[in-house]
C-alpha cells in the first residue's frame, strides 16, 4: 500500500528551510559519546529529543539509517521521559523492522522486551499509548510475546488503558487471528461487566465487525435500556441495526422500535443517523413522518449552518421519492419554521422545498406565513442579506399565485407596498409579479390599478417608475382611472412648463431672503484701557433641498430621459383610450392637448442646458412620434398602441408558462424512470452471501434498481470511471524508467495513480516521484521512495488539492540511484499533466435579472473570436454547450427558426461556487455562400481572471468539429 492509501495516524510538521542532518552528527547527538558513555544517568534529554526528531524526519524522507538502531536501543530506549517515549512510538512505527529477505531484525527482540515492560508500567498514559502503538504493528513475531500483557490491560483500573486494550485486541484479531482466537468471547464478557461508555463503545464496535451474532445477543439483553446509553454507544448500535436489517430484512420488526426510541436521543448525531436508518428500513408513512420531523427539529435546533444544509439535503432526498412526497406535504408548516435561521442559503433551500411541496390543502397557510415574513423584512434593521431574502420571498409568493390563482388577491396588496422600496431588485421582482398578475387575472385589475395609483408617487427608482407607468398606461380602462393617472403624472412632474419654472426658481433663490442673527456680545479691552463691546451679525440663506422635487421631475433633471419616452407612450395610450370612452369632442381635445403639452415641455427641457445630461436622439424620436400619433389619431395607430402591446406580453407570458411546464415534465420523467420489459429483476433472497456482507447498501441499491435509477452508483464507482479515462504517458518507451498516469478528479482533490516501470537490468534505489504544480493546485504530500528490482514495476499515488476553477499543470520528474554505481542521482523528466477545467464546471440556471446583474458586476472579460468549420448556427451552439458544460438560458423558442444570426446567454457554476457567464453572438455570412462557416464572437465573464481565461482556452481548443 502506498502512503496515499494508508490510514494516517500522525501528522508531522517539517520546517521547509531546515537542513538535513548527517548520520555522524546524529550518532554523536544520540550517543552523546563524550559524556553519555561514562555516565548513562547524566545524558542531556533535550539533545536526545532533538536528535530523535531529526532521525524520524530523515526516515520519512526515505533515508536509510541502519547504524543508528543499536544506538537508540542502548541510549534512548531506557529513558523514562514522556516526550522521548512518544517520539520512540513514532520511530518504531516507521523504522524498517525486517532484513531484505523478510526476517525480523535481531535488535527488535530488545524493543519487544521494552514494550512488554511499558505494558506493565504503573503510569496509565504510558500503558495506553503503548497499546495504541501496537495497533499499528504488522509483525506477528513482535506481538506474540506481548499477548498476556495486553490481555491483563483489560482489567486495568483506568478506562483509558481498557479502551485502548480493546482496540489493540481488535486490530490483532483482525490481522493475526491465530494470536488471540478467543477474542470475541473475551470482549463479550468484558462488555457485559464494563461500565465506562467509551470502553463499551469500542468493545461493541469490535463485536459488530468480528462476531455479529454476539453483538446481537448483547443488544437483545439491553434493548430497552438503549436510550440511557451514551451517544457514542448509541451511534454504534444504530450502525449494527442498519447492517443487520439490510443483510436480513426479516429482522426489521425486531429492531424498528429501538430506532424509533433513538429518534428521541439527546445527541443530534444519533438522531440524524437513526432518522436515516429508519427511512431505509421502512417506507411506512408513520416512519417517514417521524424521520422528517426529526430532521426538521435538527435543522431548527442546530446552530451550525453546514449541519442545517446537510439535513435539508436529506429532506430534499426524501421529497424525491413519490410515495414520501405526500407525507412531507403535511409537514410544510413545520419546514417553514426553518426560516427563522438568518443564513440566506438555508432560507433559499427551505423556500424551494416548501414551494415543491405546496398543494391546494396547505397553500393558504403557506401564503400567510410568507406574508408575515415579508412584513418582518420591512421592519428589521437593514442587514446585507435582508434585501436578497425579501426577493426570495417575493419570488416564492409569485410562484404560489401563478400556481394557485385564488391566492393572488391576498398577496398583491402586501407586495405592492414594496414598489416604493429602496432596494431596486426586490421592487423589480414585485413589479414583474404585478405585471403577470394583471395580465392573467382580469378580476384583479381594478384592485391592482387602485393600489398602483396609491404607491405611484412614493416610487424612488427610475426603473420601477418606468414599469409602473407602462402598467398604468396599459390597464387603466375606465374614465376615472385615466383621469387619476393624468393627475398623478402632473403631480409627479411638478409645475409646467418645466424650463420656465426652474429658471424662475433659480432666480427666486438669488433674492436676499436672508435671516439676520446676532451673535453673542464679547467684551474687549482697547489700547486706552477702556472696555469696548463687539457683536457680530451673521446672515444665512435656506439651503436648496433636492428632495423637495417631485420624483419624475428629479429623474428628468438628472438627465434620465428614457423614462420620458415611457411617459410619452403611456400618455398616448391613455389619451387614445380616453377618446374612445368619452364622446364629447371638447373633452377629448382638452385631454389630448394636456398630454401633448407634457411631452412638449419635456422635449423643451431636454434641449435646454438645465439637465445634467442632454436628451438622446432616440428619446426625441419616440416623444416626437407620440406627438404625431396624438395629432393624427389614426385607427391603425390606435390598434398598435392599445391592442398589440398587450398581445406581445400575453405571448411572452404564455411562452414562459409553456417552458416551465416542459421543464417540470422533464423533471418528473427523470424522477419516475420506467423499467423496460427486458430489464433483469434482482431478488433479495437469491443474492449471494458474499454480496450481502459487502459494505454496499444492498437494500438501497435494489430499491434504486427497481426505480431504474442506477446512474448514481455508476458515477460513484471509481473502477467504472477509470475505464473512461485516458492514460497520460509521462515518459518515453526508451527511457530507463517508464511512467504513465491515470488522473482521477474527485471534486476538491485530484489523485494521480502513476505506474512506474524499471526498464533496466539494475536495481533502482530511492526511486522517487517528485512533483510540482502550476496554478491553484497544491501537492498534499511527497510520495514515498521505492526500491525497484530489475524490470519490476510499482504504483505510486499522489494527492493534489484544488482551490479554484482554472486550468492547472502538474509537472515533475522521477529520480533514482542505481545500486552499486558511484554516480550522482539519475533523473527522468516527466511530460506535463494538464488538469481540465471541465471537471469542476457544472451546468446551472439563473433568472435573466440575476444574469444581467452578474454581467454588470464581473470585472474579468475574455472575448473569443469564433473560428470553426461548423456551418449551422444551432449545431455550433450545441457543440459549445457540450464542450464547456454550460447551460443555455435563452429559451428554445427564441432560438428556433432561421434568420442568419443568433444570440444566446450561457451560464455555469463551478463546484467552488464561482459563476461563469458567456454570451454567444454568431451569424452566417450569407454572401460567402451556403457552405461558409459560422462567424462571430463569444464573450466570457467571470469574477476571477483564471476562470475567464481557462474557459476561453477551452472554447478555443474545442471550436472546430473533428471529423470521424
Amino acid at each position: 500500500m502506498t502512503a496515499a492509501e494508508n490510514v494516517c495516524y500522525t501528522l508531522i510538521n517539517v520546517p521547509m528551510d531546515s537542513e538535513p542532518p548527517s548520520e555522524i552528527s546524529l550518532k554523536n547527538d544520540l550517543g552523546n559519546l563524550p559524556h553519555f558513555i561514562s555516565s548513562l544517568e547524566k545524558g542531556d534529554v533535550k539533545l536526545k529529543t532533538e536528535a530523535l526528531k531529526k532521525v524520524i524526519i530523515m526516515i520519512l524522507n526515505g533515508e536509510k539509517l541502519p547504524g543508528l538502531l543499536m544506538t537508540i536501543i542502548r541510549f534512548v530506549l531506557p529513558l523514562q521521559d514522556h516526550t522521548i517515549k512518544k517520539l520512540l512510538l513514532v520511530f518504531w512505527e516507521i523504522v524498517p523492522k525486517t532484513t531484505p529477505d523478510g526476517r525480523l531484525l535481531q535488535e527488535m527482540i530488545l524493543v519487544c522486551d521494552a514494550y512488554r515492560k511499558d505494558l506493565q508500567h504503573p503510569n496509565e498514559f504510558i500503558r495506553g499509548s503503548t497499546l495504541r502503538f501496537l495497533c499499528k504493528l504488522k509483525e506477528a513475531e513482535l506481538l506474540e510475546p506481548l499477548m498476556p500483557a495486553i490481555r491483563a490491560c483489560l482489567e486495568h483500573r483506568h478506562s483509558y488503558v481498557r479502551r485502548n486494550a480493546v482496540l489493540a485486541i481488535y486490530t490483532i484479531y483482525r490481522n493475526f487471528e491465530h494470536l488471540i482466537p478467543d477474542a470475541p468471547e473475551l470482549i463479550h464478557d468484558f462488555l457485559v461487566n464494563e461500565k465506562d461508555a467509551s470502553c463499551k463503545r469500542n468493545a461493541f464496535m469490535m463485536l459488530i465487525h468480528a462476531d455479529q451474532d454476539r453483538a446481537l445477543d448483547y443488544l437483545s439483553t439491553c434493548i430497552d435500556q438503549v436510550q440511557t446509553f451514551g451517544d457514542i454507544l448509541q451511534l454504534v448500535i444504530v450502525e449494527l441495526i442498519y447492517k443487520v436489517c439490510h443483510a436480513n430484512p426479516s429482522e426489521r420488526a425486531r429492531f424498528i422500535r429501538c430506532i424509533y426510541n433513538l429518534l428521541q436521543s439527546s445527541s443530534p448525531a444519533v438522531k440524524y443517523e437513526a432518522a436515516g436508518t429508519l427511512v431505509t428500513l421502512s417506507s411506512a408513512p408513520t416512519a417517514i413522518k417521524a424521520a422528517a420531523q426529526c430532521y426538521i427539529d435538527l435543522i431548527i435546533k442546530e446552530s451550525d449552518n453546514n449541519v442545517k444544509l446537510i439535513v435539508l439535503d436529506r429532506l430534499i432526498e426524501l421529497k424525491e421519492h413519490p410515495s414520501h412526497e405526500r407525507v412531507l406535504q403535511d409537514l410544510v408548516m413545520d419546514i417553514l419554521r426553518v426560516l427563522s435561521t438568518p443564513d440566506l442559503e438555508v432560507r433559499k433551500k427551505t423556500l424551494q422545498l416548501a414551494l415543491d411541496l405546496v398543494s391546494s390543502r396547505n397553500v393558504e397557510e403557506l401564503v400567510i406565513v410568507l406574508k408575515k415574513e415579508v412584513i418582518k423584512t420591512n421592519n428589521v434593521t437593514e442587514h446585507e442579506d435582508t434585501d436578497k431574502y425579501r426577493q426570495l420571498l417575493v419570488r416564492t409568493l409569485h410562484s404560489c399565485s401563478v400556481r394557485f390563482p385564488d391566492m393572488a388577491a391576498n398577496v398583491i396588496p402586501v407586495l405592492m407596498e414594496f414598489l416604493s422600496d429602496n432596494n431596486e431588485a426586490a421592487a423589480a421582482d414585485v413589479l414583474e409579479f404585478v405585471r403577470e398578475a394583471i395580465q392573467r387575472f382580469e378580476n384583479l385589475r381594478p384592485l391592482i390599478v387602485e393600489k398602483m395609483l396609491e404607491v405611484f408617487h412614493a416610487i424612488k427608482s427610475v426603473k420601477i417608475y418606468r414599469g409602473a407607468l407602462w402598467i398604468l398606461g396599459e390597464y387603466c380602462s375606465t374614465k376615472e382611472d385615466i383621469q387619476s393617472v393624468m393627475t398623478e403624472v402632473r403631480r409627479s412632474l411638478g409645475e409646467i412648463p418645466i424650463v420656465e419654472s426652474e429658471i424662475k426658481k433659480e432666480a427666486g433663490e438669488l433674492k436676499p431672503e436672508e435671516e439676520v442673527s446676532v451673535g453673542p456680545a464679547q467684551k474687549l479691552v482697547t489700547e486706552m484701557g477702556t472696555y469696548a463691546t463687539q457683536s457680530a451679525l451673521s446672515s444665512s440663506r435656506p439651503a436648496k433641498k433636492e428632495e423637495d422635487r417631485p420624483p419624475l421631475r428629479g429623474f428628468l433633471l438628472d438627465g434620465d430621459f428614457f423614462v420620458a419616452a415611457s411617459l410619452a407612450t403611456t400618455l398616448t395610450k391613455i389619451a387614445l383610450r380616453y377618446a374612445s370612452l368619452v364622446q364629447e369632442k371638447k373633452k377629448q381635445n382638452s385631454f389630448n392637448a394636456e398630454a401633448m403639452l407634457l411631452m412638449a415641455t419635456i422635449l423643451h427641457l431636454g434641449k435646454s442646458s438645465l439637465p445634467k445630461k442632454p436628451i438622446t436622439d432616440d428619446d426625441v424620436d419616440r416623444i416626437s412620434l407620440c406627438l404625431k400619433v396624438l395629432s393624427e389619431c389614426s385607427p391603425l395607430m390606435n390598434d398598435i398602441f392599445n391592442k398589440e402591446c398587450r398581445q406581445s406580453l400575453s405571448h411572452m407570458l404564455s411562452a414562459k408558462l409553456e417552458e416551465e411546464k416542459l421543464s417540470q415534465k422533464k423533471e418528473s420523467e427523470k424522477r419516475n424512470v420506467t423499467i423496460q420489459p427486458d430489464d433483469p429483476i434482482s431478488f433479495m433472497q437469491l443474492t449471494a452471501k458474499n454480496e450481502m456482507s459487502s459494505k454496499e447498501d444492498q437494500f438501497q441499491l435494489s430499491l434504486l434498481a427497481a426505480m431504474g435509477n442506477t446512474q448514481r452508483k455508476e458515477a460513484a464507482d471509481p473502477l467504472a470511471s477509470k475505464l473512461n479515462k485516458v492514460v497520460t504517458q509521462l515518459t518515453g518507451f526508451s527511457d530507463p524508467v517508464y511512467a504513465e498516469a491515470y488522473v482521477h478528479v474527485n471534486q476538491y482533490d485530484i489523485v494521480l495513480d502513476v505506474l512506474v516501470v524499471n526498464q533496466t537490468s539494475d536495481t533502482l534505489q530511492n526511486c522517487t516521484l517528485e512533483l510540482a504544480t502550476l496554478g491553484d493546485l497544491k501537492l498534499v504530500e511527497k510520495p514515498s521512495p521505492l526500491t525497484l528490482a530489475p524490470h519490476d514495476f510499482a504504483n505510486i499515488k499522489a494527492n493534489v488539492k484544488v482551490a479554484s476553477t482554472e486550468n492547472g499543470i502538474i509537472f515533475g520528474n522521477v529520480v533514482y540511484d542505481v545500486s552499486g554505481a558511484a554516480s550522482d542521482r539519475n533523473c527522468v523528466v516527466l511530460s506535463d499533466i494538464h488538469i481540465d477545467i471541465m471537471d469542476y464546471i457544472q451546468p446551472a440556471s439563473c433568472t435573466d435579472a440575476e444574469f444581467r446583474q452578474m454581467w454588470a458586476e464581473f470585472e474579468w472579460e475574455n472575448k473569443v473570436t469564433v473560428n470553426t468549420n461548423i456551418i449551422d448556427l444551432n449545431e455550433y451552439l450545441q457543440h459549445i454547450l457540450k464542450s464547456t458544460n454550460m447551460k443555455c438560458l435563452t429559451p428554445e423558442k427564441a432560438l428556433s427558426g432561421y434568420c442568419g444570426f443568433m444570440a444566446a446567454n450561457l451560464y455555469a457554476r463551478s463546484i467552488f461556487g464561482e459563476d461563469a457567464l458567456a454570451n454567444v453572438s454568431i451569424e452566417k455570412p450569407i454572401h460567402l455562400g451556403p457552405e461558409a462557416p459560422v462567424t462571430g464572437h463569444i464573450r466570457i465573464r467571470a469574477k476571477s481572471q483564471g476562470m475567464a481565461l481557462s474557459l476561453g482556452d477551452k472554447i478555443n481548443l474545442s471550436q472546430k468539429k473533428t471529423s470521424l
